[in-house]
């Protein structure tokens, strides 16, 4: 009888699940079966896996025990697979918005935006803030500062977190007579009276998944520039640039986006400016870490699974992810071509607008060109009224104690001041997307690299090698079944939001752990903290959904914990406001880093 196959698990029709706060469906939490690896242990692993009879039997065995074969491979599914989260537009009628005009330059969609900041500017700020774009905007203007004098206290900061005692790994590459060319001509269009726009001058960093000027595209490794050469901008960098921007390197990243710590061995672990001796979170880790310390206000990220703001939630600052296909894509890594999304690190909710408003727009021979971008009236936060906010609590407080207790906090306050309300909600099967995701962003990273990664084996990190043949591991029949589930979740999320504007939940089940010494040369396997990581992220990716994560508060060892939006598609207007609302009641609360720079002042 043992040798029988089991009764393959058969989900029930969309219409027949209850998602009710009542419901009889299972929560099922991470069953993350893998051990933490490091040094040795990770190499042996690694070598193990390339032998070819035994590493076929490990991966079968690793999927076994992590439920992939019996939540996908085995089970049955009735509904079509949808393969791109592609979203028709249908206006998500949101309030106080602007509407921008078709084939507006970023230049003036950047003034538009502007012109959606709060009026007032001159309140006391709390005792402490990061440097906004406006600020710089008015430093340059007014004369206190210049472009110039700021890149070169941005060259001398690198150089300084790039160094014992810091050693923050920042950057990949970046290249300071560059830099000071981009400063020089914008401090001469400031001192002619003639700045392009409010971003003219503004550092503003770039993930090493972006291609992006004169620097090579590595995507964290030491050898994919070798077979794909960077030619030019991304079209999201030349629109920044078209306004003025200084574009200051590319930051440092997990390798290849494969994994959640940002502990990358060929360049350095990027460490948490609130806590050197803690992750930044990846794979944007470089990105969250340079806005968090104050190097630049803004910073551009890739998010193919929480990537932008699990990062984000974990250094303190904002991470907005747009809708798939609200950001143009071109000159951007195919790592995961139905996931991933170009997504925005910011200081402040204003400052992710003015770049969100920047990047977007038409998207040439995509279906998706004529989609009107919204942008939300911030100064009329205050008068939205009856927004709902859907709540899974078992999902919610599957986190914990800390980040449980300071988001539960949060959104009652949100609550309190604003009158809004949350409904309790079923989310089902979300264990099951989580590990559907996994298997496609997997299978879409290890189908691009499958004709050039065995060239360069012996320079890969030996996580990323690990991980690389667990992504090649996976069949057609497991990818189309994903793409099955990821149909069944879209018509949940669907149902859903007739009922409610967004989803909320903390945006991370832990804060930052720490780096330990034995992964700094190999990398780490950490399923166990990955999952806890991106517990929350997985329906922004999957289902190409906006979402933005806003920080709420500390642990009690004063790492930064983040609660979460999740919007209909095309809703980031809306999701923009909610985040505006939140940071305003956490304001006076935030906390200055470990390591902060102050680029404004002439004392750092």
């Amino acid at each position: 009888m043992g040798l029988l196959k089991a009764k393959p698990l058969v989900y029930r029709p969309v219409k027949d699940v209850d998602l009710g706060p009542h419901s009889d469906e299972f929560y099922l939490q991470a069953n993350v079966k893998a051990p933490r690896m490091t040094g040795i242990l990770v190499k042996i692993f690694a070598r193990l896996m390339e032998i070819p009879l035994l590493g076929t039997l490990l991966l079968y065995i690793l999927k076994g025990n992590n439920l992939i074969h019996k939540l996908i491979t085995h089970a049955e599914l009735e509904e079509p697979p949808l393969f791109v989260p592609l979203h028709p537009f249908e206006d998500p009628k949101e309030q106080e918005v602007k509407c921008l005009e078709s084939d507006l330059s970023p230049v003036r969609q950047v003034q538009l935006a502007t012109e959606c900041l709060p009026a007032i500017y001159s309140e006391k700020k709390p005792s402490f803030f990061r440097w906004t774009i406006m600020d710089y905007h008015r430093a340059y203007n007014s004369g206190d500062t210049t472009p110039f004098m700021v890149a070169e206290r941005f060259i001398a900061a690198v150089s300084q977190s790039a160094n014992p005692p810091y050693q923050m790994a920042f950057f990949i590459d970046s290249n300071n007579e560059d830099i000071l060319r981009q400063a020089k001509e914008s401090t001469l269009r400031y001192e002619r009276g003639e700045p392009i726009s409010v971003l003219d001058g503004v550092p503003v960093a770039v993930k090493d998944e972006i291609d992006c000027l004169p620097y090579p595209t590595t995507g964290g490794t030491k050898w994919l520039h070798k077979e794909r050469s960077c030619k030019d901008d991304a079209c999201c960098v030349k629109r920044l640039r078209l306004c003025g921007a200084i574009i200051v390197g590319k930051t440092n990243m997990h390798e290849l986006g494969a994994g959640t710590s940002g502990i990358n061995p060929h360049y350095g672990a990027t460490r948490n400016p609130y806590n050197l001796t803690k992750i930044a979170g990846g794979s944007s880790s470089g990105s969250a870490a340079v806005v968090s310390a104050g190097l630049c206000p803004v910073a551009l990220g890739v998010d193919g699974g929480g990537s932008v703001r699990m990062p984000a939630a974990l250094c303190g600052v904002v991470g907005l992810k747009p809708t798939f296909g609200r950001v143009p894509h071109s000159g951007v890594l195919p790592l995961n071509w139905t996931v991933g999304m170009v997504g925005i690190l910011a200081g402040t909710v204003e400052d992710a607008l003015i770049v969100y408003a920047a990047i977007s727009g038409e998207i040439p021979s995509h279906q998706s060109s004529n989609i009107p971008v919204h942008l939300p009236l911030l100064g009329l936060t205050k008068s939205i009224s009856k927004i709902k906010l859907a709540k899974y609590g078992k999902w919610f407080d599957d986190c914990s104690d800390e980040v449980r207790l300071c988001c539960s906090q949060a959104l009652n306050k949100l609550q309190e001041h604003y009158g809004w309300q949350t409904l309790e909600v079923t989310i089902p099967e979300i264990e099951v997307m989580r590990l559907a995701h996994y298997l496609t962003i997997g299978s879409e990273c290890s189908t691009w690299l499958d004709s050039i990664r065995e060239k360069y084996v012996a320079e890969q990190g030996w996580d990323a090698r690990v991980a690389l043949n667990i992504y090649g591991a996976f069949s057609s029949k497991e990818y189309v079944k994903a793409q099955k589930i990821r149909n069944r979740q879209l018509q949940f999320h669907k149902k859903i939001f007739t009922e409610a504007d967004v989803i909320v939940s903390p945006t991370t089940g832990v804060t930052a752990y720490s780096i330990q010494d034995d992964a700094l040369k190999t990398g780490e396997l950490d399923y166990v903290n990955g999952a806890a990581l991106i517990r929350y992220s997985i329906a922004g990716n999957f289902l190409g959904l906006p979402a933005v994560t806003v920080s709420v508060g500390y642990d009690k060892l004063g790492l930064p914990i983040g609660l979460q939006f999740i919007g209909r598609p095309w809703s980031e207007a809306t999701i923009i406001h909610l985040a505006f609302a939140m940071q305003a009641i956490c304001e006076s609360e935030q906390r200055k880093p470990e390591v902060f720079y102050n680029l404004l002042s002439k004392d750092g």
